[in-house]
């Protein structure tokens, strides 16, 4: 049976058109890349670090269990919530879900972003859900981090848009001989660290932001849209005198539950 040059065209089209789709409603959207970043100097032993940003977890889906399922197998020594975890007080149970399902020995840091600061979410409601996961929110703090003979500062930046970001005080007891790996939702807020940086001279190892989502829709390496307090960056890796800063392009969705040439990604550092 022949197909007519127009019916040709036609199928191809609606092939096409069905691939992307599937691509921009599935595939990018909840088929998750775990992106891997070697920043160690030698082979010493490492710290193996996972970064999670822009949940913005609305109901549990299966993604999330293979999301669970996936960190129990990489046996991470730290987890950190780069903020937008959830957008509303009444999705705290649904976070408390996802958290459940993974190890509770794994240690866990998070720091607020814009939508929590927008849907109300204090820093009690956060104190008190990761505080029963092993986890601490950061507000302008630093903690050490120990894993045998290494050490570091976890430091946690408050958010840029909705809350009061204070580098200075965030690192006022961080010790100076430590590398410093520091999170901080809003990209655009990186070059004030680096600012401020020049004076306080704090080793900084990494910093580790979100909130771009890499734009969520990409074409040919150029975003639809890019929300406020993302600056000049995108994702990725940047690197300054200063500093060494990867925006992940995070797991969940904002607006529209689509993803087109902007994945979704969980990265795993190795320190």
């Amino acid at each position: 049976m022949q197909i007519s040059r127009r019916n040709f065209i036609i199928l191809s089209f609606l092939g096409i058109t069905g691939l992307i789709f599937l691509d921009a409603f599935w595939i990018e959207t909840y088929l998750v890349d775990w992106s891997r970043h070697d920043i160690r100097k030698d082979r010493s032993p490492y710290i193996k670090l996972i970064q999670f940003t822009d949940l913005h977890i609305r109901e549990i889906k299966a993604y999330h269990g293979w999301i669970a399922r996936r960190i129990k197998r990489e046996e991470p020594d730290l987890l950190c919530f780069t903020g937008d975890s959830i957008n509303h007080p009444r999705q705290l149970g649904l976070l408390e879900e996802f958290l459940r399902m993974i190890p509770s020995e794994i240690p866990k840091v998070v720091i607020m972003g814009n939508k929590e600061y927008d849907g109300k979410i204090t820093h009690e409601d956060y104190r008190k859900l990761f505080g029963k996961y092993n986890g601490k929110l950061l507000v302008n703090e630093t903690v050490p981090f120990v894993k045998g003979d290494r050490r570091l500062n976890i430091t946690g930046i408050d958010d840029f848009l909705n809350g009061s970001p204070d580098y200075s005080k965030a690192v006022s007891e961080a010790d100076p001989s430590l590398e410093t790996v520091i999170l901080n939702h809003c990209p655009e807020y990186r070059d004030t660290i680096d600012l401020l940086n020049k004076k306080l001279k704090i080793p900084i190892k990494l910093i580790l932001c979100g909130h771009t989502h890499g734009g969520q829709i990409q074409f040919f390496g150029k975003e639809f849209y890019k929300p406020g307090g993302s600056g000049r960056y995108l994702d990725g890796w940047y690197e300054s005198e200063e500093s060494r800063m990867y925006v992940s392009k995070g797991v969940g969705t904002s607006y529209i539950p689509i993803r087109f040439g902007a994945r979704a990604e969980a990265p795993i550092f190795y320190l």
